[in-house]
């Protein structure tokens, strides 16, 4: 099994849990707290970044803010 496949599966389970939150919310602004480990791994930050620009194309308005 690639590793596209192997990872694809994990990923279509949380959209889909996720999905009645993302209508929910749609158009909304949320506030994300950026601190902590998060600040200082390298693959943490990336993860992050990812995240944020997934909720600007689902429909969200991000705001990241400093925590911690």
């Amino acid at each position: 099994m690639s590793t596209r496949k192997h990872t694809a599966l994990p990923k279509a389970r949380i959209l889909i849990e996720a999905l009645p939150w993302l209508v929910r919310h749609n158009g909304r602004t949320v506030v994300i707290k950026f601190g902590g480990n998060a600040m200082v791994d390298e693959d943490l930050k990336a993860a992050f970044a990812q995240d944020v620009v997934f909720l600007h194309h689902a429909g969200l308005r991000p705001v990241v803010v400093h925590g911690g």
